[in-house]
């Protein structure tokens, strides 16, 4: 979850936020699509050659009218998420736009209770209005990349590479809606591997790709012992993003300068500072906000600082859904900041925050996601978060990950309901032959 780079809305949301990517691993689905090299039976590590076997139908547009609708659920969903994670001590990132997206792929295949919690949880309507907003949102932030004006008249480029892919285990057989519906709202195609018996080779197959697709800012989206013999789909959606300011800091004005850590310490850390003429300024009760613009003022960081003692008051707001109006409380004006410097990366688990905004049925034996499959009951067993950001006096640069990974049924029935009390019958045994070796009656355990 991000500290620093506050969530957004509409070109504001994509803004600081970065890159998107989102993992889904489907275990023990369908059975179809094959390959003509099964790898060697049992060997997690054996190679994995790739097939296309994806949707022919290509990328719409979206839907355009839906884009509002799209951002206030980013907007909801991240609210949400920022006032569970807001109790953890240390730095603090979240891509309210990566969850997003991966819960959607995902909702694509629930049907049923598990689809109105999922879609609840993001405060959307349907599924096929998420999808179009989503879809248009995201073409209309990738179309602001490329070469940009700053204020010195030169250009530089901006950078915001989205792509999507499916990794399906070879010889499933899909579902049809799910697979077009994708490639229609998601550009995602598919490509199959061998989760089966060639398991690491898969996870790195899956891992530079999106090493790839985000300069190497998220070299493992999928980490060890995620993914297993009965994974079955893995679904990734990767957008990352670099952009200079529109104003640059002088990198000769920086220095090490104080700062309030929350227990009372003061350290000394290396601190931005600028006489900025192209911000934007806002204030309201217990903060401040500045924006600043990256270059042709497309993008923007809106940094709040909170007053002193405020912090939790300024927390408290945002986790509640005033961050649109933080955002929108800014106006033109010049603005002398002095700004640290800084770098790191987070992950998260967030099966627990999810549950507790709502969406439970989808983590437990009632799921249904048989909008994948119709033959295998699956379950969601993690969602995994990972987010980098580094901000200096040129620019910013942030990725973020978003792994939701599926598993079968089977793997946790909860089992019948046995109370022993009454007479029974015992046997000890073998279990490759069952051979009796002691078979008894209690009719008193007291005896």
């Amino acid at each position: 979850m991000l500290s620093g780079m506050n969530g957004l809305t509409r070109r504001d949301l994509m803004r600081s936020l970065s890159l998107a990517a989102l993992a889904v691993t489907v275990p023990g689905l369908v059975a179809g699509c094959s390959s003509d090299d099964p790898g060697r039976p049992g060997d997690p590590g054996g190679s994995t050659d790739l097939e296309l076997v994806s949707s022919d139908v290509k990328r719409s547009d979206g839907d355009l009218a839906a884009v509002p609708d799209a951002v206030a659920s980013i907007h909801t969903l991240g609210a949400g998420l920022y006032a569970q994670g807001s109790s953890v001590s240390g730095n603090l990132a979240l891509s309210p736009y990566s969850v997003a997206v991966a819960l959607a792929l995902t909702l694509n295949g629930a049907r049923g209770a598990t689809l109105d919690e999922m879609l609840a949880v993001l405060a959307a309507d349907d599924t096929e209005g998420l999808n179009g907003g989503l879809n248009a949102l995201t073409q209309e932030v990738e179309a602001l990349a490329g070469k940009h004006r700053r204020l010195d008249g030169s250009t530089d480029d901006v950078a915001l590479d989205s792509a999507n892919a499916l990794f399906g285990q070879r010889g499933v057989d899909w579902q049809k809606d799910f697979l077009d519906t994708l490639a229609r709202e998601y550009g995602a195609g598919m490509q199959t591997v061998d989760f089966e018996t060639a398991t690491e080779s898969a996870r790195g197959v899956i891992n530079d790709w999106t090493a790839d697709r985000t300069h190497d800012r998220i070299e493992e989206i999928i980490p060890p012992d995620v993914l297993d013999p009965s994974t079955r789909l893995v679904l990734v959606n990767a957008l990352y993003f670099k952009a200079p300011w529109f104003e640059p800091f002088e990198k000769g004005a920086t220095s090490d300068r104080p700062f309030h850590l929350e227990d009372g310490s003061v350290v000394r850390v290396p601190t931005m500072t600028a006489g900025l003429a192209s911000t934007s300024y806002g204030t309201g009760d217990g903060w401040q906000a500045v924006r600043m613009t990256y270059a042709g003022n497309d993008l923007a960081m809106t940094v709040v600082l909170p007053d002193k003692d405020r912090l939790a008051d300024v927390e408290a707001a945002v986790g509640g859904g005033e961050l649109a109006s933080i955002l929108g409380s800014v106006q033109p004006t010049s603005v002398s900041l002095s700004l640290p410097r800084w770098t790191f990366r987070t992950a998260t688990a967030l099966n627990e925050a999810l549950a507790a905004l709502g969406m439970r049925i989808a983590f437990g034996g009632g799921a249904d996601f048989s909008g994948m499959t119709t033959e295998a009951d699956l379950y969601v067993a993690a969602v995994l978060h990972q987010v980098f950001i580094a901000v200096d006096e040129d620019g910013t640069e942030a990725a973020a990950a978003t792994a939701v990974a599926m598993d079968e049924m089977s793997a946790m029935l909860p089992g019948a309901s046995v109370v022993v009390d009454r007479p029974f019958l015992f046997v000890i045994h073998d279990v490759a032959h069952g051979t009796p070796l002691f078979v008894g009656r209690v009719v008193d355990p007291r005896d």
